[in-house]
């Protein structure tokens, strides 16, 4: 949604009441202007992974995983969850999303394509069968329009977020809404 949006937007799962959205410190936005560290979040948001873990499930090195994981786990917005004992006895430390980078406003101000790539990636390892709906269009619009179609899908999704709570027990999905000019 917009960048510049001061809506209020309830928690997830309505537990901890409204929400306001916040500008993403120089360091929240660096963290979330590199695909793989989006990636990295998205998994995190599913369930605490490990550094190994995070490393098989996105066919990179677990050095690379590591610098980027330290990134986000830097800017707030991954934190270690407790230490477990793995499958073969050692101790292991998994990594989980605090849930911060959904609040933040111009956190793509060091890239606006990272969050494109990263879905690109993630739609990919779903595969074709995954898409659900598409809807690709051309409109001419204002400046008003954009702030109108921000708006309103923003109030929708807002919805959804504060109820996501209700339906962890449903298929979870992902999608991305990108309105851009046409280059001239």
């Amino acid at each position: 949604m917009s960048e510049q949006a001061t809506r209020r937007r309830p928690a997830p799962g309505g537990s901890d009441g409204p929400r306001e959205r916040r500008e993403a410190t120089v360091r929240e936005a660096k963290a979330l202007a590199h695909p793989l560290r989006l990636r990295i979040l998205r998994l995190c948001g599913q369930q605490e992974l490990t550094n190994k873990q995070l490393a098989d499930r996105l066919d990179r090195d677990p050095g690379t995983v590591l610098y980027h994981v330290r990134h986000l786990v830097d800017a707030g917005l991954l934190e270690p969850g407790s230490v477990r004992t793995g499958g073969s006895g050692a101790l292991e430390k998994p990594y989980r999303s605090t849930g911060q980078s959904w609040w933040l406003t111009n956190a793509l101000r060091e890239s606006r394509l990272a969050p494109i790539e990263a879905f690109q990636h993630e739609l990919r390892e779903a595969g074709d069968d995954a898409v659900q709906t598409l809807a690709r269009f051309a409109l001419h619009l204002s400046a008003e329009d954009i702030a109108e179609i921000d708006r309103r899908i923003g109030a929708l999704l807002d919805e959804y977020v504060g109820t996501e709570s209700e339906r962890l027990d449903q298929p979870l999905h992902g999608g991305i809404f990108v309105l851009h000019r046409f280059a001239v």
